[in-house]
């Protein structure tokens, strides 16, 4: 447990729009909304000192402040969450910030420990992030499922929908543990992430739809931690129906 009050803060992008779920957040999974069950997963982190909800949502506001969360409302016209959440905590005195995806609602708390340590034991590092290992050839090829690759040193190479290391024979052994998946989840040093939002949306960025190659496109490096957990983000109507089997039959409980 940190030490000095509101050292690290989780904030949770929030916004009700999506193209495949819209209102995803307020959804019901075991009773709760998706989004409640974020925000009390993140508050059971050990290295979490407090809890925001950054939204642009009339009814996201109204949902977590019905639940008693913390909330407050941004501006509608952030192009990542990331960039919303630099809003949230522009006047919040913290070290550490941690951007918790609003729609992992299986989210474990341990996963978001192993991704906040690097940041509090080495003050040069300005971000960190989560993969897991690959082990379906469906997860590999699909789009949906962020790919990184790393240096010798941890720190990311890239991130990628497209199938990352190459294979210069054809085939994709997934029993390797060449293949990780990209777990959404990221860390910042606060003055870090008060700058990255300055920065101007880069080429790689735009062309994958992944707001972390902002970051390697400038130079910045990002730790990258390897973590069991695989992410059970909520897309569509069928992932909750996923999830609720999960709960039913004793596999995840939330």
């Amino acid at each position: 447990m940190s030490q000095k009050k509101n050292r690290v803060i989780a904030v949770i992008p929030a916004r009700y729009a999506s193209s495949r779920f819209p209102g995803k957040l307020l959804a019901t999974l075991a009773g709760r909304p998706v989004i409640e069950h974020v925000v009390r997963r993140a508050s059971q982190a050990e290295s979490i000192d407090r809890v925001l909800v950054a939204t642009d949502d009339d009814r996201i506001f109204a949902c977590v402040k019905g639940f008693g969360g913390e909330v407050v409302m941004t501006s509608a016209d952030h192009p990542t969450g990331t960039d919303r959440i630099g809003e949230a905590v522009k006047d919040i005195p913290c070290d550490i910030v941690v951007n918790v995806q609003g729609d992992e609602p299986a989210i474990d708390p341990a996963a978001i420990d192993a991704a906040v340590a690097p940041l509090v034991a080495d003050e040069a590092l300005v971000m960190s992030t989560l993969a897991a290992p690959i082990s379906d050839i469906e997860d590999l090829m699909s789009p949906h499922v962020v790919k990184v690759v790393t240096d010798i040193n941890g720190n990311a190479l890239y991130f990628s929908r497209s199938v990352v290391p190459g294979s210069r024979e054809g085939g994709y052994d997934v029993s390797s543990d060449r293949y990780r998946w990209h777990i959404g989840l990221y860390v910042f040093r606060r003055d870090f992430l008060l700058s990255f939002i300055r920065l101007v949306q880069t080429p790689l960025e735009k062309a994958e739809n992944l707001e972390q190659l902002r970051a390697l496109e400038h130079g910045y490096p990002i730790r990258v931690i390897t973590t069991p957990y695989v992410g059970m983000d909520v897309n569509t109507p069928q992932d909750l129906v996923g999830l609720e089997r999960l709960i039913a039959n004793g596999k995840l409980v939330l």
